[in-house]
């Protein structure tokens, strides 16, 4: 058995004090399993998830259905208090500029669309299938600037130099909780389809009983452990299966086939 298990919670460290709620999280949830780790700071999160000592992470919901399935397990699913957010199914916030004279998402046609990532369900698979039925089977957008991360994405069209974005709801909620100034520019027109949320994931070579120990412990939440879970906004988790997970693999073959 492996015994050097590695942790990180990495999706949602916006600020300081969230990276520290999530690393108190990750403790309690450790602790309360009755195991050892030690908490990593990876550069590669794909090569992370994929690592044989891997024991506990958060992942987004693409890359799990695309890249992940059969390589992690599923542990549980948070559901977060913020708007766009329903139990353990979360959407995308689709801004625009203060001003840019986008209030629909046909009016984007052309413009210039700010996405975080190529594997992220939130910020281009969600967009994606947002846009397709305005789309007619061609290119949508005029050009697209690859940010890098949400807020990235957010910084880019409130400066102008991109249009629209979708933003994770969670991520959004987050920024205007801890900085509010980085969304005076930031003007709400839509939001996007629904989807489960970003799963806490086990290694694939976690042992069965250690999983349903970690589950259990996120499942039925003690005080120690609902203490660090208010602090992230973080209601509760329910166990979501891989059949739930399909849903964002339809929301994909829906935008590629309208």
């Amino acid at each position: 058995m492996i015994m050097h298990w590695k942790t990180a919670l990495p999706m949602y460290n916006v600020s300081p004090r969230l990276q520290q709620g999530y690393d108190t999280l990750l403790a309690v949830l450790i602790d309360e399993a009755g195991v050892r780790a030690t908490p990593d700071h990876p550069a590669s999160l794909i090569d992370f998830w994929r690592r044989p000592d891997l024991l506990v992470s958060q992942t987004c919901g693409y890359p799990y259905v695309t890249q992940l399935r059969g390589q992690v397990q599923l542990l549980a699913t948070p559901a977060y208090d913020f708007p766009g957010c329903d139990d353990c199914d979360y959407s995308s916030v689709i801004v625009t500029r203060t001003g840019s004279g986008i209030a629909s998402l046909e009016q984007a046609r052309g413009r210039v669309a700010a996405i975080n990532d190529a594997h992220s369900n939130s910020g281009m698979n969600a967009l994606r299938h947002a846009v397709a039925p305005f789309a007619g089977g061609g290119e949508f957008f005029g050009t697209i600037q690859w940010s890098g991360s949400h807020a990235a994405s957010l910084a880019l069209v409130a400066s102008g130099d991109a249009d629209i974005a979708a933003i994770d709801c969670v991520t959004y909620g987050y920024i205007a909780q801890e900085y509010p100034e980085r969304l005076r520019a930031i003007s709400v027109f839509d939001y996007s389809a629904s989807a489960p949320g970003l799963p806490f994931i086990a290694g694939g070579q976690v042992p069965a009983d250690l999983v349903e120990r970690l589950r259990a412990v996120l499942l039925w939440p003690s005080a120690r452990l609902r203490s660090a879970m208010d602090v992230l906004r973080i209601k509760g988790f329910d166990y979501l299966d891989d059949a739930a997970y399909d849903r964002i693999t339809r929301m994909a073959g829906a935008a590629l086939t309208a």
